[in-house]
């Protein structure tokens, strides 16, 4: 095996997916704080806040990563929409470290893989190469989807009343 990059798919999507975790717990106990301790809504919809933002992140790095292994349409569509379920990244987490499929660098270049000659995975190279314009590629996405959620606004709260 060689060397292992700082950030390689598999410290990438371990370190999104404890964060997740984190925030899961995080929410979990300022949902507690509000109900039983009296802890401020402001408070509370920080932290909300900031789950959001790393399930959105988390969600962002698992397609990303699962791209990379070539995982599959479905297993990237199972390993992103676990992150709804608390904790529930953590036995898929688990079970694609134990299959090696978070084993291996980033897909830089052409593998010789037939996959490969297919046009996203050209613009997935592209990206993958200039790594500065694809965090912010990322982030803008994140940011997007985020604002679009609170102009839509907290789920129970469907369809606005008028």
């Amino acid at each position: 095996m060689g060397k292992t990059q700082k950030y390689s798919p598999r410290s990438l999507f371990r370190a999104f997916a404890f964060a997740e975790g984190v925030t899961w717990t995080m929410l979990i106990i300022g949902l507690l704080g509000k109900q039983y301790w009296g802890w401020s809504q402001p408070l509370v919809t920080t932290i909300g806040g900031v789950h959001g933002a790393v399930f959105l992140g988390y969600a962002v790095i698992s397609a990303l990563v699962g791209v990379n292994q070539r995982w599959g349409f479905w297993k990237i569509v199972l390993g992103t929409s676990l992150a709804i379920l608390p904790y529930a990244t953590i036995p898929f987490e688990l079970r694609v470290e134990k299959a090696g499929e978070l084993v291996g660098d980033w897909r830089r270049e052409h593998s010789g893989h037939p996959k490969d000659d297919h046009w996203f995975d050209s613009l997935y190279r592209w990206f993958i190469n200039r790594p500065a314009l694809l965090a912010a590629a990322l982030v803008l996405v994140v940011v997007a989807i985020f604002a679009a959620l609170l102009i839509v606004g907290p789920p129970g709260g469907w369809p606005k009343q008028s």
